[in-house]
């Protein structure tokens, strides 16, 4: 395969993970124009932005298992046509049902995307970029959440928040076409070559087929990779939060017009995306030597948007508080990284893919999903300035799941067998039989004394 061609697929693949991201966050763009037109209660308006995120967290692990089944162009090919048309329907609804019902099915056709088409792209690059793609590609999220509410909010203000819908449904549909036209399943095994690739690879290709009763035990296999499952998906409600009610919060609170309140908020939900990069290089930076140093990371990053998420949302309207606030929206999603790196250290290669597909489950189900809703709801009692107080506590309970996967992560990877278990303490030697008479003891070389570099390396 040609590298031109390499990077044109990773190109449109890129730009499908945009309009992915693009029509999931612009509603959140409109939220002030919904609730003044339909009279909506936030609590319904955040049903609006979790449904997306629960179909997306449910059916990820069984449309990636399918895909690896019946072709992952072609699955991908149906989830940005499903996508697309729905958002096209949720420009037309007429009705607060009539839109969740779109939203619905944008999170089913958005479901298999991140696990699929990551999946593609690094199945046609070296081994050696696969770290970097993966990073793009989580970046490509957060451009996504940016272009979503900024663009979304722009559109709305000019002309409607109709065509807000309708320019993210356009735009993934001619996406997809092009998609379609350009990127062919028999060119991503060229020579006439199977799909299999290399032995690991038709491994994990031959495993991703076996009964998912199958993969159960491998994936929850230890207490500290569930506690990263927990840790990271609690975690998550913090930034799913404030992804989707920030640019209400600059409606509501700085009185700003719907496109500059999405511009703003698209910068905050930038910030969020450059903490999952950072949370993820300086975990690896950090843990070099030491791997357990991830829960350390995680937990630093847990109790930082705590405390700075908590005292931002008290502080009043200003400068002050915007910086501050920026600093927690950095920290709130920078246990993403950590997380993912113990997930995949803390399960068989075999089954990466499925576990990154169940960590992607609890992260939205724990996280992404009941983050907007409960907010809502909550905002309906106590105001969307008090609801946005209480949200950070729950990095409380994140940061007693990373210390609890913290306290067995070493016993863990001695048991399946990651690490070799430590030595055991050489038995004390026995003292030596004197020598037969006429025989004379072999003679040692003399040691010199070991200095203290020495004794501590």
């Amino acid at each position: 395969m040609s590298k031109g061609y390499a990077w044109t697929v990773f190109a449109l693949s890129f730009g499908l993970l945009l309009s992915d991201y693009m029509s999931r966050q612009v509603l959140n763009a409109v939220f002030p124009l919904l609730k003044a037109e339909w009279v909506l209660s936030d609590a319904k308006l955040g049903s609006l932005s979790g449904i997306v995120a629960l179909m997306v967290g449910v059916l990820t692990l069984p449309m990636s298992l399918m895909a690896d089944r019946w072709g992952r162009i072609r699955s991908l090919l149906i989830a940005a046509t499903m996508w697309s048309l729905a958002t096209l329907g949720c420009a037309v609804s007429a009705s607060y049902g009539q839109m969740f019902v779109g939203r619905l099915f944008v999170g089913i056709g958005e479901a298999a995307y991140g696990s699929v088409g990551i999946a593609v792209v690094l199945s046609i690059f070296p081994v050696a970029l696969r770290a970097t793609l993966s990073g793009a590609f989580i970046a490509g999220g957060a451009f996504g959440s940016v272009l979503g509410v900024a663009i979304g909010g722009a559109v709305a203000e000019a002309a409607g928040w109709r065509w807000a819908f309708a320019v993210m449904g356009i735009f993934g549909l001619v996406l997809a076409v092009v998609y379609g036209l350009v990127v062919k399943e028999r060119k991503l095994a060229p020579g006439g070559g199977t799909a299999e690739g290399t032995d690991a690879e038709g491994t994990a290709r031959r495993t991703a087929k076996e009964p998912l009763r199958g993969h159960l035990p491998r994936l929850f296999s230890s207490v500290s990779v569930v506690s990263a499952y927990i840790g990271s998906g609690l975690q998550l409600f913090i930034a799913g939060a404030l992804l989707a009610w920030l640019p209400s919060f600059f409606d509501r609170y700085y009185d700003m017009t719907p496109a500059k309140a999405g511009g703003v908020a698209g910068l905050y939900a930038m910030i969020i995306g450059v903490g999952m990069i950072v949370g993820g290089m300086a975990s690896d930076r950090i843990s070099a030597g030491a791997p357990i140093r991830k829960w350390a990371v995680a937990v630093t990053c847990s109790l930082g948007s705590l405390a700075l998420l908590s005292l931002a949302f008290r502080l009043p309207t200003g400068g002050l508080q915007l910086a501050v606030l920026a600093v927690g929206a950095l920290l709130s999603a920078g246990t993403a990284g950590p997380a993912a790196a113990m997930v995949a250290n803390l399960t068989p290669a075999a089954v990466a893919a499925t576990a990154f597909a169940t960590l992607t489950l609890a992260n939205s189900l724990l996280g992404l999903a009941p983050g907007p809703a409960l907010t809502g709801a909550l905002a309906d009692r106590l105001g969307l300035l008090g609801a946005l107080r209480v949200v950070p506590l729950t990095a409380v309970l994140a940061t007693v799941a990373f210390l609890i996967g913290r306290r067995w992560y070493e016993r863990d990877l001695v048991r399946l067998g990651c690490v070799a278990a430590p030595a055991e303490p050489a038995e004390a030697a026995a003292p030596a039989e004197p020598a037969e008479p006429g025989e004379s003891a072999e003679p040692t070389e003399p040691t010199e004394p070991k200095t203290t570099s020495e004794v501590s390396s």
